[in-house]
């Protein structure tokens, strides 16, 4: 087996080996894989953090040795708090800006050696915050499909970044994380930190927000917003209707 780590600030995670394919995610500096597959320009991964399949670009990362991999899966390494920290990418002289969430692999004082470069920390990478303020420092964040960072993040990306940053993981998609966690059984029981799920008209779920109380929901449609929600789904004051069909509530802490 070989494996892989992002050396970039974050990079698309593609359905299929093209750059007009379809972003399912993206990986964040410092994030690992193994690698499945070699194509000519592109590699198929599975994530180390959330088990999630995809292509990215041959250029885009550093190979990682086994023993490293290893210790990457078993010692999680620090995280970056603020929306966007420097990272001085020391071979070249350049700044590296890292989204919030990224790992700091291997951090020795300021410095993180991913492959055979270094990148000094520039300033502070944040500290942890509870989920209602972490959440928060999304609001406005535009949807992006496959999106992870505040410039541009999808529904359950938003929902497994905000719970990583406050050390809960979770999958990846909206269908995957209404299979975890414990089942609330009406929304009146509902807290701070819950998860709220609804689904479409084939009862599939394909949306997913994190509730702030039984009353309010913070979630990615459109951008990263807060609704009221009730026993009907999410209500739009902006659309002046309901927008999302209530599924399930989850808890997860």
């Amino acid at each position: 087996m070989e494996y892989g780590i992002c050396n970039l600030a974050v990079i698309p995670l593609r359905a299929e080996a093209n750059d007009r394919s379809e972003q399912v995610s993206q990986v964040l500096f410092g994030e690992a894989f193994e690698i499945i597959e070699w194509s000519e320009r592109w590699v198929k991964i599975i994530t180390e953090s959330d088990g999630y399949e995809g292509w990215i670009g041959r250029l885009q990362f550093a190979m990682l040795g086994h023993i490293a991999y290893k210790n990457l899966k078993h010692t999680k390494p620090p995280l970056t708090y603020r929306a966007v920290t420097q990272a001085w990418k020391i071979v070249d002289n350049s700044v590296v800006y890292l989204p919030a969430g990224s790992s700091l692999a291997f951090l020795e004082g300021t410095t993180c050696r991913i492959g055979n470069e270094r990148f000094e920390i520039i300033g502070e990478i944040g500290e942890r915050e509870d989920i209602a303020t972490t959440a928060k420092s999304f609001l406005n964040s535009p949807y992006l499909w496959g999106g992870r960072t505040h410039f541009g993040i999808d529904c359950s990306g938003f929902t497994q970044v905000v719970f990583n940053l406050n050390n809960i993981r979770i999958k990846r998609d909206a269908s995957q994380q209404v299979q975890e966690g414990v089942l609330v059984e009406n929304i009146e029981e509902a807290r701070l930190g819950d998860l709220a799920f609804f689904n479409n008209e084939a009862g599939k779920v394909t949306h997913v927000g994190i509730m702030m109380n039984n009353e309010y929901i913070i979630h990615a449609s459109g951008k990263v917003k807060i609704d009221t929600i009730d026993k009907d789904g999410i209500y739009s004051q902006e659309q002046k209707r309901h927008t999302h069909k209530f599924h399930s509530i989850r808890r997860f802490m």
